[in-house]
């Protein structure tokens, strides 16, 4: 059997121009990446290339850049379909994020399936965007909404997960990868115990499909969602996947142009999917430089990535433990990237404002995963976050600009 060479870093920092200028006289570390990832060369001349020679408005010219523009778009959808190993691309649909495709699943199918006394079941390391959208369907048709637990590392309790679904649960709603934490849940497992007690399955992989091979039709599960802008691409264009027979049946999102066939004052009827759920004007470069982004990824191999960020991710870990009063928050076996962390005496904000003198770029907060900091007792982390371009001299810088704030505080 043969090994895939490793990802060469060098090589592929080159093709991220941002990384080409310093930040405040020093190497850029950029390790915010779970929040939003920077674009390589070919998604960056890819949207100057649409908006400069190809770029109409789509599906409905007949003129030839207006057909070249839709031709381009719907070869995205095509790709998107490929990435995510969808039976067909009109089980693709672009929205503007993950956050949007998550609010369209609740507003559409939602309001067709849960009613009063019905139950969604999420669990406590979700991001809020799955969070809110339930809530405030629950609000609206007097459901409820029911949290799995976590462990104290960060890992779900699959026991819980088990007892808590039941005869009213019309919805699993579970995050593929935490944001906050890095946990990896065991979605296979997911999916089969909800199929067993009859449950659809939505999942969103914001953080998943850009640093791993995910295959919908081997989950089965019955949507998954994610944002272009974390896959190295765009931001203002994102993804649902929905198995066809759900989205054929789920009523409009939005009213608009493009998501009709006939309209009237009398009534109007509705394109087919994906169409259907996509109103108005589209994000078409965007979405066209989502699928130069693909291209970008898929060329590297999501196998190579998972590899390259486990690896940095172990040399990480071990260098950050060697600081003292320094807690990881989220310490699961089974885990992507994601390094969040406290310091004692050290607040998160001052920690990244120390952090930026470095040229080094992290977050810190709650990355909207409030109920994730409540769980452990904490108001905020310090996040790095690792990309197909960090190398251990990211981690380096990151690892001396933490002393020097322990030394300042202490």
């Amino acid at each position: 059997m043969s090994v895939l060479p490793p990802l060469d870093v060098t090589r592929i920092r080159k093709d991220f121009p941002i990384l080409e200028r310093g930040m405040r006289g020093k190497r850029l570390a950029f390790l915010d990446s779970a929040a939003s990832a920077q674009k390589p060369r070919p998604v960056i001349d890819t949207l100057s290339h649409v908006y400069s020679h190809e770029y109409a408005n789509i599906h409905r010219g007949v003129y030839e850049l207006s057909e070249r523009a839709t031709r381009r778009y719907e070869e995205a959808r095509e790709k998107v379909a490929a990435l995510l190993g969808a039976a067909s691309p009109r089980e693709i649909v672009f929205t503007r994020n993950a956050t949007e495709s998550i609010n369209l699943v609740a507003s559409s199918w939602g309001r067709q399936n849960v009613g009063e006394g019905d139950e969604i079941l999420v669990t406590h390391m979700e991001h809020h965007a799955n969070i809110v959208p339930w809530q405030l369907l629950c609000e609206e048709r007097g459901a409820k909404l029911r949290v799995v637990p976590i462990d104290d590392d960060g890992a779900l309790c699959m026991d819980e997960l088990e007892k808590r679904i039941g005869p009213r649960t019309r919805l699993v709603s579970v995050v593929h990868v935490s944001n906050a934490l890095g946990t990896i849940n065991p979605v296979q497992d997911i999916v089969r115990i909800a199929h067993e007690r009859g449950v659809p399955v939505l999942l969103d992989g914001a953080q998943s499909v850009p640093r791993m091979a995910v295959d919908v039709a081997a989950l089965d599960c019955e949507f998954y969602v994610f944002s272009g802008h974390k896959l190295y691409g765009p931001s203002g264009i994102g993804v649902l996947y929905g198995k066809a027979e759900l989205l054929e049946a789920m009523p409009p999102y939005q009213g608009g142009g493009e998501m009709i066939r006939t309209v009237s004052f009398e009534g109007s009827t509705w394109n087919d999917v994906p169409n259907k759920f996509e109103a108005g004007t589209p994000a078409i470069a965007e979405a066209i430089g989502l699928g130069a982004a693909v291209d970008y990824v898929r060329e590297l191999g999501l196998e190579r990535i998972a590899r390259h960020e486990a690896e940095l991710l172990d040399y990480g870990t071990e260098r950050l433990l060697e600081l003292p009063g320094l807690r990881l928050i989220g310490t699961a076996r089974e885990k992507i990237g994601v390094l969040g962390f406290v310091v004692d005496g050290v607040h998160p904000h001052d920690l990244a404002t120390i952090l930026d003198q470095h040229g080094v770029a992290v977050r810190a907060g709650h990355h909207c995963a409030q109920p994730v900091m409540q769980r452990f007792g904490v108001p905020a982390t310090t996040r790095a976050s690792l990309g197909v371009y960090n190398d251990r001299e990211d981690l380096d810088q990151l690892v001396e600009g933490v002393r020097e704030a322990i030394e300042v505080f202490r």
